[in-house]
């Protein structure tokens, strides 16, 4: 990638990291209700799963270039109905006790979050088929930019999962409320994940 281009991908990796997505959302809703203990440990899972994505893109970019984009409607679908499961399952527990709750945030809930984000594998697979691909096939060209995307995305989540950790205690009297809106949120995202594929 040329120098030139660096801000633009910088843009690019702060927007798409930033913006509102299933990731954001469960990070704000377990430190909203859990605090920041437990999200932090599902964090550790979306960075995990991030990181697998990530590789798993550099492999398939390099391996298979633009033959991947008969397969991103499949991957959409899938990633669309595990949100929902996700959101359907925030409203099902919803005023339960943390301590025991099958549903609490885990390194396991964070990192199946990010395998089936779609937000995350477009967003891969777009940073290396945009910003690599159109001046290089070299594989450690696609791999360097590919170790970095996981600092991108989860430490956007960390704000969210911080601002979620300081208003914990204002929002702790409104729980179902806030799960509702959080769901409501996540199925929205769903739903604009799969609505241009119809």
């Amino acid at each position: 990638m040329p120098v030139s281009l660096l801000p633009s991908f910088l843009l690019y990796c702060f927007v798409g990291g930033i913006t509102p997505g299933p990731a954001n959302l469960c990070s704000l809703s377990a430190a909203l209700r859990y605090g920041r203990g437990p999200a932090l440990r599902q964090w550790r899972g979306l960075f995990s799963g991030f990181f697998t994505v990530s590789m798993l893109a550099v492999l398939a970019t390099w391996l298979l270039g633009s033959a991947l984009d008969q397969y991103v409607g499949a991957l959409t679908w899938i990633g669309a109905a595990y949100i929902l499961w996700m959101a359907w399952h925030m409203l099902r527990s919803s005023g339960a006790d943390a301590d025991d709750d099958p549903a609490a945030p885990s390194f396991r809930t964070g990192y199946f979050l990010q395998l089936a984000n779609v937000k995350v594998i477009v967003f891969c697979m777009t940073a290396l088929a945009g910003y690599v691909l159109p001046y290089t096939r070299s594989f450690w060209a696609l791999l360097v930019v590919g170790l970095f995307l996981p600092f991108t995305g989860p430490v956007a989540n960390l704000v969210w999962l911080f601002a979620g950790a300081s208003l914990q205690k204002l929002f702790a009297r409104h729980r179902r409320a806030v799960d509702a809106v959080m769901a409501a949120a996540l199925a929205l995202c769903a739903v604009s994940m799969v609505w241009p594929h119809q």
